[in-house]
């Protein structure tokens, strides 16, 4: 049994708020650079040649890269053979974020309730997801997400009986939904399977899947590689003014579904794909 103090966690989380959002994943400034280069018009090479330019300026002055700093979501695969000492799991997170938020001047964001309102002042609570799996490490992986395309996601719960197609016309429907919305180009997590909260989290955790990666499951691999293709054929483009580039990367999840159900998520996130992951 290998012993942890939470307050690693906490100097960790704080680390790592400040620098998912300052500097972009290779992957997602990959991924852009791309879709610059495929780009013919004028207007769509142009806004890509601005987001280019911000996440270089935010890397080079350690800036954010976006004035909405997200909400901290917070993933941790605990190690089974761990035993966290020293303190509240979730207090500890909190206090990373708190710490991330402030030192990082990092813009607060979250309001202390959903209908009344009222800013926490330090961007707390995270919204923390844990795991357990083998081993004797914590990784810890902090994804801070705005709200422009939180607020453009959906979660639908279909019959078996509306196939594949169902899924494939949801995810569209919910990209032009989105339309300019979600600053695009934007990527894209899907999440199929699970229950109601299970099929959402899958589509959340998708967006931290490196976007130079497949599903391991071929099928779904192919359902990836085809649906970025039909999004990208919608011709909203880069911030809605038309282009080639509507999403850089879409990524699929799936865990297995009751025998009545075909649940099917979309999170969708702006270019701004933020995430940073260490290892204690």
């Amino acid at each position: 049994m290998r012993e942890i103090n939470v307050s690693t966690l906490t100097d960790v989380i704080e680390r790592l708020c400040i620098d998912a959002n300052n500097h972009l994943p290779g992957d997602v400034k990959c991924a852009i650079r791309d879709c610059r280069a495929c780009e013919d018009g004028e207007i769509a090479q142009g806004v890509l040649d601005n987001i280019i330019e911000n996440f270089e300026i935010a890397d080079s002055e350690n800036v954010p890269i976006c004035q909405d700093t997200g909400m901290a979501c917070v993933f941790l695969e605990i190690g089974q053979d761990v035993h966290l000492v020293g303190g509240d799991l979730k207090e500890a997170v909190d206090e990373g974020v708190r710490r991330g938020y402030t030192n990082g001047y990092l813009r607060k964001s979250v309001v202390k309730d959903p209908v009344r309102r009222g800013n926490t002042g330090d961007n707390t609570p995270a919204m923390l997801y844990t795991e357990i799996v083998p081993g004797e490490n914590i990784k810890v992986t902090v994804g801070p997400k705005g709200f422009g395309s939180e607020n453009m996601s959906q979660i639908r719960m279909f019959k078996p009986s509306a196939g594949l197609q169902g899924i494939k016309d949801f995810i569209i429907e919910a990209v032009e939904t989105a339309g300019p919305n979600p600053c695009p180009p934007m990527v894209v997590g899907v999440g199929i399977g699970g229950t109601f909260d299970k099929c959402a989290l899958l589509a959340k955790k998708a967006l931290m899947r490196p976007l130079d990666s497949s599903n391991p499951d071929p099928f779904y691999a192919d359902l990836e590689k085809e649906m970025l293709e039909k999004i990208n054929e919608l011709g909203i483009g880069p911030q809605g003014f038309g282009g080639k580039t509507t999403a850089i990367g879409l990524n699929i999840e799936t865990m297995p579904t009751h025998i009545a159900g075909m649940p099917c998520a979309v999170n969708i996130n702006c270019h701004v794909t933020r995430h940073k992951s260490e290892v204690i």
